[in-house]
């Protein structure tokens, strides 16, 4: 179930919109017509930040790894790449 409340109104049924959010519904806030914000519930919010971390995958762990290698690892890695291509 999704809410609609102009600024205005928003701010007037805040405790409201508040009491929705708990109860697991979202709602959209407008100005002059065009959305602007959303109150979603917290479960909500924390699993799309879940979901960023895991779609992220290996990517989200970005860096070198530049201090994790001994020396010489790269060409050792760059054999074994090469024998995938064989």
């Amino acid at each position: 179930m999704k809410s609609i409340y102009g600024l205005e109104q928003a701010r007037a049924q805040l405790p409201h919109i508040a009491a929705e959010a708990r109860a697991g519904h979202t709602s959209v806030i407008t100005r002059h017509g065009e959305p602007v914000a959303a109150v979603v519930p917290i479960s909500f919010l924390r699993a799309q930040e879940t979901g960023r971390i895991r779609k992220g995958g290996i990517m989200a762990l970005r860096g070198t790894g530049r201090h994790m290698w001994p020396e010489g690892a790269g060409q050792t890695v760059a054999d074994m790449r090469d024998e995938w291509q064989t």
